[in-house]
């Protein structure tokens, strides 16, 4: 098969259609002497996901105005095609319906359109919201070959490979059908641990049982709580891999399809590959929402650590602001190991003690709150309070970005403080579990210790009252990450749950605990998603409710 295809591997911003545009015109203007056809993610035009962009008939504009500059551009390169993805209004009509498609556009023109079939409507997805199925499936010919262009989803209809939505249509053996000499499919495909495999094993088993080549390109970058890992590959007609592209990161490369390819694939770390999509969740979140510098509030604790760290990694620590607020609870060696952290990262760190603010609030509270010499709830929730807003302060005054710094665990049970340390812009470890914080310490660590030993073994702890610990309040955070893993993340009955090897009251209280606290959660940062299960966008749970599931 004598054609060279260009992987463009690209990072679009949502709704930047000239800065998405600009980009491909880069890649053409590097790749058009020695390629055939470069090929571009889904909807990159626009970015995906555009969400109710879509439903605004200027953005539409601007997007089909793109389309013909793009098409004015190619006339300029006419030995090379262009494969790109578009919401695309229906030539005979103007009825509001779009196609999420791929478009071919070559010499000037756009010589096909496939509209994508399979419309996700599960976990983060909602395409029915916004496109209407496929009117056909078809392939074109170019430049002596057929070409089965598909979208996604459209690719995963191969029920062998993962549980799969129950499609009646397979649109890739639609297109083997029609004749395609090679599958291409522009995706759009966000991350979570261990897709990569799957994905791999997909579009691999496509090739394998077509006997056809197969070019899979998908995005990179994050937008908003999705995070896109990139990982396009190449496969020729055997199922032999022929290039992978590597993850979180754009890249752009230009393959010859006549090529062998070799049996060589090594699935992502999991840990190492959080840590990553991390790092790049928080880079493009602050970059595309126009800001250069953020503020953490750094307690001596792991996840405020960890939090700092990939701030540090994914900015540069001179964009960093750390700043520690002890309190008569905090023990003195929090306030040490965080300027020793900080002087590790390079950052920034102010220390501002909280403690003649909270005995003003406790002066001004006392009579109506009938507060005594104990600490109770209350009092915690004021020292939490009082931190978020000297970091909502300094946030202000300088123009960062304020990340929250609380994890999975504690979200789910709602073990955070509303307005105290659940303030942020973006809640960078929201979908990171307590024992994945641990691990991502140790990741961080691998090679030299940039987050202090200290932080990582001593015991978790609020500090908002004398000799506090997380597991006065929590089950230890093993068997609670065991729960919550099957409650969240797998969705098993609570009937099933009490009947396996843990302690059915310590399910019964996790249950009802993450069920109570949905209120919480509403009100939290956006939260980059890792897992398969994220709070936010992909979990959309009644708050007035009473449920027992």
């Amino acid at each position: 098969m004598d054609m060279k295809v260009t992987i463009a591997q690209l990072n679009p911003i949502v709704g930047d259609v000239l800065g998405n545009v600009e980009k491909l015109k880069k890649v053409f203007r590097a790749e058009h002497t020695r390629s055939d056809l470069i090929v571009a993610p889904e909807l990159f035009v626009c970015g995906y996901p555009p969400r109710d962009l879509l439903k605004r008939p200027a953005f539409l504009d601007q997007v089909d105005a793109a389309a013909e500059e793009l098409k004015r551009f190619t006339a300029e390169y006419p030995e090379i095609g262009l494969v790109v993805g578009f919401p695309v209004r229906p030539s005979t009509d103007n009825d509001g319906r779009l196609f999420n498609a791929a478009v071919l556009m070559y010499g000037g023109e756009v010589v096909f359109r496939q509209a994508k079939s399979l419309l996700p409507t599960y976990d983060v997805f909602d395409e029915t919201r916004y496109f209407e199925v496929a009117e056909s499936v078809s392939v074109i010919d170019f430049k002596g070959m057929k070409l089965g262009l598909n979208v996604c989803e459209d690719a995963w209809s191969n029920r062998g490979t993962w549980v799969s939505p129950a499609y009646d249509l397979d649109p890739v053996k639609a297109q083997v059908d029609a004749g395609a000499d090679l599958l291409i499919n522009i995706s759009a495909s966000p991350f979570k641990v261990g897709k990569d495999e799957i994905r791999f094993r997909l579009i691999q088993g496509h090739a394998q049982r077509h006997g056809k080549p197969f070019v899979y390109v998908n995005q990179v970058g994050g937008n908003d709580e999705l995070i896109f890992d990139g990982c396009s590959l190449a496969f020729d007609a055997d199922g032999k891999l022929i290039a992978a592209l590597p993850s979180f990161k754009e890249q752009v490369v230009t393959l010859d399809l006549s090529s062998k390819g070799t049996e060589n694939y090594h699935p992502l770390d999991a840990v190492a590959s959080v840590h990553d999509a991390l790092v790049l969740g928080v880079r493009d979140y602050v970059r595309k929402c126009g800001f250069e510098r953020v503020i953490v509030g750094l307690s001596g604790g792991i996840d405020s650590a960890l939090t700092v760290a990939l701030a540090a990694t994914a900015l540069g620590g001179k964009n960093v602001r750390a700043i520690t607020m002890p309190s008569v609870f905090s023990a003195a060696e929090s306030a040490e190991l965080s300027h020793r952290l900080a002087n590790n990262l390079g950052c920034i760190c102010d220390e501002i003690s909280i403690g003649d603010i909270y005995e003003a609030y406790k002066k001004t509270l006392g009579a109506k709150l009938e507060i005594g010499s104990g600490v109770d709830v209350t009092l915690e929730n004021l020292q939490a309070r009082i931190r978020g807003n000297i970091l909502m302060a300094h946030s202000n005054k300088f123009g960062s970005l304020l990340l929250a710094t609380g994890n999975k665990s504690e979200l789910a049970t709602g073990y955070c403080t509303l307005y105290g340390d659940m303030a942020g812009g973006l809640a960078v470890l929201s979908d990171v579990p307590k024992t994945m914080v641990y691990e991502l310490a140790e990741y961080i660590n691998r090679e030299r210790e940039i987050i202090p030993r200290r932080i990582i073994d001593r015991p978790p702890t609020a500090e908002l009252r004398p000799n506090q610990k997380d597991q006065d309040s929590l089950p230890p955070y093993d068997v609670l990450d065991r729960v919550l893993q099957l409650y969240i993340e797998e969705e098993t009955p609570l009937a099933t749950m009490l009947n396996m090897d843990i302690d059915p009251q310590v399910v019964r209280w996790v249950v009802r605990t993450v069920n109570r606290n949905e209120y919480k959660r509403r009100q939290v940062a956006p939260g980059l998603k890792v897992t398969s299960k994220a709070f936010g966008v992909g979990r959309r749970m009644p708050i007035a409710a009473r449920y027992e599931l």
